[in-house]
């Protein structure tokens, strides 16, 4: 049985695909169940994020059920083995290590991929999918990164994309204090990028959920307006900054709601950020006159910057990687190097209590203790040599020598000399 990784990423695939593999949340058990139902899958995790969708797994072949599995999900049109990444054993184990400490991150050190790997595992957990095996990993890729936050500057000044869109709009578009934005949805990188609008001081904030309740929750918290998700058309040519980051598996944003809000706007320019996969926004937005629409993939040069800052810091956090990885193979060859001792331990036990219950039924029935000892090593003696002496005859019979060898070595000429 061996440990898999495999997957695709803002590395490997186009935000276009991307968004085709993604699990939505309420998707995941029954996408956990069919891939644990597999007959090579022993456990399995299901990490799913709008940069990444990579499958952890201990399988019994080469991992190629898992990536025929991932191919058929999504109807993309394209062979998606092409865009695949895999890594086995101590390589899954130092990509995994890498992921939660933010290392392979588009946002070098971001925060929020170790939360999301946490959410993973507990989903996995939650549909029944995960093992020890994988359950220790995890655990092992949590204290990992927690260490590399720790003990380096990985994480010191915490970027993400939404304040990497919040600065580009800043640095390349409008005046913040002078602007209105319009923000789409009310996760986790809605809540980030209206806690960096406000921090530069947005003039307004409109917030707009398809439960109004949650876009009044984060509305009011940052001083901002909530909108039905319903009401978009009415407000949308209000806003000089559009960001957007939902779940839908379908945009919310098309063409004709943009071209109408702009004719509103007589043309006056709008930044248009979309930071969701699936995308929120309809590509073809990007055709309008005076629309400038970023998606994730095209955040990618403004991220550089922090990328090269953080480069001493990454190197640091690379060396505690690599430690956690090479601990944590180490103790999981030990422990497959266990499994035969354990089991010849679990076999003489089981001839133990067999033998000596024998026994004791036969005190029971008045045979006298000297009878019932002779029958006790008797049958223990049997019992314990008998699959050994069945394998030795085999293998001098099939002209095996490593056996005889193996059992000269355990038992050499002389220790019954005593």
């Amino acid at each position: 049985m061996s440990l898999h990784v495999l997957g695709i990423n803002h590395q490997t695939a186009p935000v276009a695909l991307r968004e085709k593999v993604a699990f939505a949340p309420d998707a995941l058990a029954a996408a956990l169940a069919s891939l644990h139902a597999l007959p090579q899958v022993h456990e399995a995790v299901l990490l799913s994020t709008c940069n990444r969708t990579e499958l952890y797994a201990h399988t019994d072949d080469d991992g190629r059920a898992l990536a025929d599995w991932l191919a058929t999900h999504p109807d993309t049109g394209h062979d998606l083995h092409t865009y695949l990444y895999r890594h086995r054993d101590g390589e899954a184990v130092r990509h995994l290590f890498r992921v939660a400490t933010g290392l392979d991150s588009l946002v070098l050190g971001e925060p929020q991929i170790l939360g999301q790997v946490k959410q993973a595992w507990a989903a996995s957990r939650e549909a029944g999918a995960l093992g020890g095996q994988l359950d220790r990993l995890f655990q092992q890729a949590f204290a990992t990164a927690k260490r590399a936050r720790t003990d380096t500057r990985i994480g010191a000044n915490p970027v993400s994309v939404a304040s990497t869109a919040v600065r580009l709009a800043q640095d390349s578009f409008a005046r913040l204090s002078e602007s209105t934005v319009l923000l789409i949805g009310a996760g986790e990188t809605i809540e980030l990028a209206a806690r960096h609008l406000v921090e530069a001081k947005a003039q307004r904030l409109l917030v707009a959920n398809r439960t109004l309740a949650h876009a009044q929750d984060l509305a009011s918290r940052h001083g901002g307006v909530a909108l039905p998700l319903g009401e978009l058309d009415k407000h949308l040519a209000e806003a000089d900054i559009v960001i957007s980051a939902t779940a839908s598996r379908e945009p919310v944003l098309h063409r004709a709601q943009v071209e109408a809000a702009m004719r509103q706007r007589r043309h006056r320019p709008m930044l248009l950020m979309d930071l969701a996969v699936p995308r929120d926004i309809a590509a073809d937005v990007a055709e309008l006159r005076d629309v400038f629409l970023y998606t994730v993939d095209d955040l990618e040069r403004a991220i550089e910057d922090n990328r090269r800052s953080r480069r001493e810091a990454a190197e640091q956090a690379e060396a505690i990687v690599e430690l956690s990885t090479a601990r944590f193979v180490e103790a999981l060859h030990a422990s497959g190097r266990q499994q035969p001792i354990l089991r010849l331990r679990a076999h003489g036990d089981a001839a133990r209590a067999e033998a000596l219950a024998k026994a004791q039924q036969q005190l029971a029935s008045g045979a006298s203790p000297q009878e019932a000892l002779e029958f006790l090593a008797h049958t223990l003696t049997n019992r314990l040599l008998h699959a050994p002496t069945v394998a030795l005859r085999e293998a001098a019979l099939s002209g095996d020598g490593e056996l005889p060898r193996a059992a000269e070595k355990l038992f050499p000429q002389g220790d019954t000399d005593a």
